[in-house]
């Protein structure tokens, strides 16, 4: 038989063929009498390090006398790990085989991937005189996974430290601690979730299991023992009970990981401040205001040290910077309303500080708690006239429970109107939506809506077993809409762009010259009922073929020129909106793509006159890369670079192939660029030709 053998290189351009051969092949098939072996191994399998473990291999000789009858059969093991591993044959049968395989992996023979052992089982010929009795093999293969050993002994006891409530985490030495793989030592992994979570893995299965909600909340070398979580320095929750385990990652580049230690299940007694409500009483741009509540904090153990108090802060982003709004000197109070909010454009998130000193001594230390982080309900209306219905949407960040018990929708008609329940329904964890159908609303009508949830504590319950707070009702702020028809759909167009005359022009791009997109658009009659009344549209662009629309332009008119662009490439949508403020869906999404042409000269005169000083292209369409070499008509490389997509090279050249001044001399040159276009296929092509020099 015959086959041909490739040769194959890789440059930043992809794979290219530099090379083929093609070569024949011998194939002897004579007639046999002997039938192979049959090896029988162990399933792959995986072992702790420092463990010993042994498995025994076995196989047969096929039996058909009298032409092949069983016969005595070897056993062989290869593999990275033979030795330290032995394998021992005991047996070689007939009627069977039998081998063990002896391994006591190291610390060191920790990885992520399975080390592979290769088991083959030969017989031994009836007549090994005859070349048509050979013997003949089975073989397989067997994979075995080293993992590290779980940490062991692992143990928390509760504190209070400057931070507030805290874990001491301990656990014994590491059996894996001095191991060392170029001077990195293996990784402790500390994870933390809220209950007691039963868990015993397998032998093969390293790490945590998703799904777990454990989540890591530090790391240490191997050869450190302890940890202490403060909740990344706010403080854990007093009255919450915490799961912690552990296990150790090793370093590449074998990588792998150990078993999950045992589980630390640790109950901080008492019970933390924590917020109750953050309820918008008002809605207004300068006026607004919102309650806020808490509960008093508990200690079952000694009372809390004066001076004490609560520190409130709040954010309209949802994170940090907080802004301090309220300080409280009394155990007792719980209450804020904060005052002259812009409740209508903003939503407000509060952070609560429990503050006492840490001992009864003067100038003692300050502990803190802080509190989840909990916002106001933000309430969104999407008006569609063309359906006579309104869209509501709301959020919310809380460390309650809302999805437990119902949301009120209330609703009036126009300002002046009164409020009125509407429906109920049952929201998400962050967020609900509910779609207002009233057969009785009315196109060009102003309605408005505010709503309010109801949550609960999951945790904590009293010795009944019931909800300390059951029924947490906090209201989003009130948000007005008119139910105006929603205007029609553009439908959008792009001019495209010539390239063929672009290309045809002696020189292309001149400097400093620059593209622009034309873009035109008409109404649509979609959705039904929409209307055509528009006091403009907004103009949305990306620069590539996929991805998000951004926000361009604003226009009134029906058309809109991208100018100064010098790269052509990119994709529009336009949206029409009433005065009303009210958006149309998306238009069709048009877009422009790169031509792709590139055009070199065959002569150029680097002479010092500023006229024709450097190759460079003479079309060419918007490019990113272009690889440049320069050859001398002896095939001699004179010059190379990728550095500058238009190449700009002013005749030098590399050491040895140029004259003394370092300049090539006058004369041919032959050329091979490679060239990636800026089109949205990321268009590659090579061009070869000829250039002179004439100095």
């Amino acid at each position: 038989m015959a086959f041909t053998v490739e040769e194959w290189r890789r440059n930043a351009f992809g794979y290219f063929q530099i090379g083929e051969v093609i070569r024949d092949m011998q194939i002897i098939v004579t007639a046999a009498q002997n039938l192979r072996p049959t090896i029988t191994i162990p399933q792959d399998t995986c072992v702790v390090a420092g463990t010993t473990f042994s498995k025994n291999i076995t196989a047969v000789d096929a039996n058909n006398p009298p032409t092949s009858p069983a016969t005595a059969v070897q056993l062989f093991a290869y593999g990275g790990i033979l030795p330290p591993a032995t394998f021992v044959q005991s047996t070689q049968g007939p009627p069977r085989a039998v081998a063990k395989f002896t391994w006591t992996p190291q610390c060191e023979d920790v990885a992520k991937d399975p080390y592979i052992v290769v088991f083959k089982a030969q017989d031994t010929p009836h007549t090994p005189a005859l070349s048509t009795d050979p013997p003949l093999i089975d073989e397989k293969p067997w994979r075995v996974t080293v993992v590290g050993p779980a940490p062991t002994n692992l143990t928390g006891v509760p504190s209070v430290g400057s931070s507030g409530n805290e874990v001491l985490l301990r656990w014994d030495r590491y059996y894996c601690q001095t191991t060392s793989i170029a001077g990195i030592k293996p990784t402790i992994l500390i994870f933390r979730r809220e209950g007691c979570y039963p868990f015993t893995p397998s032998a093969c299965q390293t790490g945590l299991p998703a799904g777990s909600g454990y989540v890591q909340i530090g790391s240490v070398p191997s050869d450190v023992f302890s940890f202490i979580d403060n909740g990344a320095g706010a403080g854990l929750v007093r009255g919450r009970t915490y799961s912690y385990r552990i296990y150790v990652t090793f370093p590449l580049p074998g990588g792998g990981a150990s078993l999950a230690s045992n589980e630390a299940c640790i109950s901080l007694t008492g019970r933390s401040a924590m917020l109750t409500n953050v309820d918008v009483l008002t809605t207004d741009v300068t006026t607004g205001q919102i309650a806020v509540k808490w509960t008093r904090p508990q200690s079952n153990t000694a009372p809390f040290n004066a001076p004490l108090g609560y520190r409130l802060s709040r954010s309209t982003t949802g994170a940090a910077p907080f802004t301090l709004v309220a300080t409280k000197t009394s155990i007792t109070d719980t209450t804020y309303t904060d005052t002259f909010l812009n409740t209508v454009a903003n939503q407000y998130t509060y952070q609560l500080v429990f503050f006492s000193a840490a001992t009864t001594q003067p100038g003692s230390a300050e502990t803190t708690e802080t509190s989840p982080l909990a916002s106001s309900v933000r309430l969104g209306v999407a008006p569609n006239g063309n359906s006579k219905l309104n869209n509501l949407t709301w959020s919310y960040a809380v460390p309650w429970d809302n999805s437990a018990q119902i949301t009120r929708i209330y609703r009036k008609t126009r300002t002046t109107g009164t409020y009125a329940q509407i429906a109920t329904v049952t929201p998400g964890a962050t967020s609900g939506t509910y779609t207002d159908q009233d057969p009785t609303l009315l196109q060009g009508e102003t309605y408005c809506y505010y709503m309010q949830t109801t949550g609960r504590y999951a945790t904590p319950v009293n010795s009944l077993g019931q909800f300390i707070y059951p029924t947490l009702l906090n209201r989003s702020q009130e948000l007005c809409a008119v139910l105006n028809p929603m205007p029609c759909t553009p439908v959008l167009t792009i001019v495209p762009t010539n390239c063929d005359s672009l290309a045809a022009l002696p020189t292309f791009p001149a400097d400093g010259q620059r593209y622009q997109n034309r873009l035109r658009w008409t109404l649509g009659n979609t959705p039904t009922g929409c209307s055509s009344d528009v006091a403009y549209f907004r103009i949305y662009y990306r620069s590539t073929a996929d991805g998000p629309l951004v926000l361009l332009d604003s226009t009134t008119q029906y058309s809109y020129v991208h100018r100064n662009l010098t790269n052509p490439a990119g994709c529009y949508a336009v949206q029409a909106v009433n005065a009303a403020k009210v958006r149309s869906a998306f238009s069709n999404v048009a877009c422009q793509d790169n031509c792709v042409f590139f055009l070199l000269p065959n002569i150029f005169t680097p002479n010092g006159d500023n006229v024709n000083e450097k190759f460079r292209p003479k079309t060419a369409s918007p490019i990113l890369r272009t690889h440049i070499q320069i050859f001398n008509r002896w095939g001699r490389k004179v010059y190379e670079s990728d550095k500058d997509p238009l190449i700009n090279w002013d005749g030098g050249g590399a050491p040895n192939e140029v004259g003394a001044n370092g300049k090539a001399s006058d004369g041919i040159y032959y050329y091979l660029a490679e060239v990636e276009f800026a089109d949205f296929a990321g268009t590659k092509r090579t061009y070869k030709g000829w250039v002179e020099i004439v100095r």
